[in-house]
């Protein structure tokens, strides 16, 4: 391993040379009291900065193992300094005034969620810190003695205020551990109690915009604290708040109902997100979902390879077949059904809808309509008159919000009413109604919801080339990855919560066809082989080489990515 002064004479070396250069500091460093590794250098200043790892020894980081000891507290801990190495970094930067990304320092910041990222590893009580640096320069020139200042100096700095212990605030790594561990516990205890989904008394639910996920402040807003119907309320003893009550969703159909801006869709929106923890003063600590919870919008236009959405949609026009439905353009009925039999698929066992996503046509069909056009003239079998089946059959549950149709008070087992954002059990009323006033509209499902065929996806259609590059992948913020050819569109995907999620779907994607599609494994054999993978070995099991701006996915994301690929084809398992 060279030594810090190795490095000073590298830089002092080439200062001035042109920016290529820099691929001299390439390698292992002891700097003071910790090891510097530069794994990539760019290859220009305008370029992506270079890749850059740091790693202090449990000695030297000095962190409690009673802080790191579970994977959860390591999760929860790596997001805790990921965000104290962001916050140092801010501010002014040495050669930050030089040509293209010289002087910065950046690491992938977390977001509300704690999710297992790899810019911060933790094994063993060692800290390794992985992030990305812009190399100075003037024009296309080495600016040599800038870099000494900022690898040998200012980034010494940085480590020293963020990745140490005794540098970092303990009762707020506390907080952040606890959290989490509080957290893991409540959604262990939901799945014993056999509840869905559980929003905790005093949770802050609304968020500052669409595009912003931190709580509502005083400052915006009064924010509402959540407060659990009498009905609904049930109480769990966790290992560190000790007893905490809320709103517990049993199974079966849920309804959220309510007038226009009370509160419905902020009420949805928490639980789909409550297959994460959330980092303390969110808001959202207190709410837990079952883990396979899969929001379910329409999607006009989506591509759909091999899918059996005959539950859903009888035969089309012309002579279309459903039970293995393949378009490059769905509508925005048949792209609902496929998302839920892909769902389905992956295992999903609690479905999410809002009616305000959703196509109208594909969730009822009142009365007059099936008077005026008959059933035999009507492929589409409505969400109405599968949701009961697929909980009695498949034991699959929904939340739903409705304001519009009355007549899902038939078929829901709970009602939660909002109002100016506060909950009420409204389940009395609405069966009151329900039996007063029956509806006029006839049942149009067929029976019993049957099994989800699997589907196997060919390797030859799932290709990472373009042109001579052989793997051409890449994220396009949270949203979109650039796949070989083809651009996925990741917009509906709502549980997809941050940008490196996306990234790590991509070459995901990669390792999936190099490992596991044969053209034999089912998609449930191939998202089950991949998440075993990725438990065991962590996500640089995915890359070549060490990265630091990915964090870990459900399946069912992983899922959606393959199946919004357009090249994607499928044969379906006999």
């Amino acid at each position: 391993m060279q030594q810090a002064e190795d490095l000073r004479k590298t830089l002092q070396r080439i200062e001035g040379r042109s920016y290529k250069a820099y691929k001299d500091i390439k390698g292992c460093y002891a700097l003071d009291d910790f090891t510097l590794i530069i794994d990539h250098v760019q290859g220009d200043p305008f370029a992506a900065p270079s890749r850059v790892r740091v790693r202090l020894d449990a000695e030297v980081a000095g962190y409690p193992p009673s802080t790191c000891d579970q994977p959860c507290r390591r999760r929860a801990l790596a997001t805790y300094l990921a965000g104290e190495f962001s916050r140092a970094c801010a501010g002014d930067q040495p050669g930050r005034s030089g040509s293209g990304k010289s002087g910065q320092i950046d690491i992938d910041r977390p977001g509300q969620q704690i999710l297992e990222r790899s810019c911060v590893q933790i094994e063993a009580g060692e800290v390794e810190a992985r992030f990305t640096v812009g190399l100075p320069a003037a024009g296309r020139r080495i600016l040599g003695k800038a870099a000494e200042q900022l690898l040998c100096t200012r980034l010494p700095e940085i480590v020293r205020a963020s990745l140490r212990y005794e540098c970092n605030d303990g009762d707020e790594i506390e907080h952040y551990v606890q959290t989490s561990e509080d957290a893991e516990s409540l959604r262990q205890q939901l799945i014993e109690r056999g509840l869905v989904a559980f929003v905790g008394d005093g949770s802050l639910l609304p968020r500052r915009s669409g595009i912003d996920d931190a709580p509502l402040t005083a400052e915006d807003a009064a924010p509402v604290p959540f407060e659990s119907p009498d009905s609904l309320r049930v109480e769990f003893e966790l290992p560190h708040a000790g007893s905490v009550a809320g709103m517990g969703i049993p199974p079966g159909v849920t309804l959220i109902v309510g007038g226009g801006f009370h509160g419905k869709s902020t009420l949805l929106r928490a639980i789909e997100r409550g297959i994460y923890d959330h980092i303390p003063g969110d808001g959202r600590e207190r709410g837990v979902t079952d883990p396979s919870a899969v929001k379910i919008p329409s999607e006009d236009g989506r591509a759909v390879a091999g899918v059996d959405i005959s539950a859903f949609v009888r035969d089309l026009p012309l002579g279309g077949s459903t039970e293995c439905f393949t378009t490059q353009d769905a509508s925005g009925s048949t792209s609902q059904a496929a998302n839920i039999t892909e769902a389905l698929e992956c295992g999903c066992r609690l479905l999410l809808l809002d009616e305000d996503t959703s196509a109208p046509t594909f969730m009822i069909r009142d009365a007059r309509m099936q008077q005026l056009i008959s059933r035999q003239h009507e492929p589409i079998t409505p969400f109405i008159d599968q949701v009961r089946p697929l909980y009695e059959g498949r034991g699959v549950s929904t939340i739903l919000v409705m304001g519009g149709s009355g007549d899902y008070f038939a078929v829901a087992d709970t009602v939660i009413g909002m109002e100016q954002y506060g909950a009420r059990d409204l389940t009395g009323q609405a069966h009151a109604i329900a039996t007063e006033s029956p509806q006029a509209r006839a049942i149009e499902s067929d029976g019993p919801f049957g099994p989800t065929r699997g589907r196997i996806p060919l390797p030859g259609s799932v290709d990472p080339r373009r042109g001579r590059r052989e793997i051409n992948v890449a994220a396009r913020g949270r949203r979109t990855i650039q796949f070989g050819t083809h651009s996925i569109d990741l917009s509906a995907v709502e549980q997809l919560v941050d940008s490196s999620q996306t990234r790590a779907l991509g070459m995901a994607m990669v390792y999936v066809r190099e490992h596991y599609m044969d053209g034999s494994n089912t998609l449930q054999q191939i998202l089950d082989r991949v998440m075993a993978d990725i438990d065991t070995g962590g996500l640089d099991v995915l890359d070549a080489s060490p990265m630091g701006d990915r964090a870990v996915f459900r399946p069912h994301e992983l899922a959606a990515a393959l199946n919004r690929l357009r090249s994607l084809q499928v044969e379906q398992k006999p």
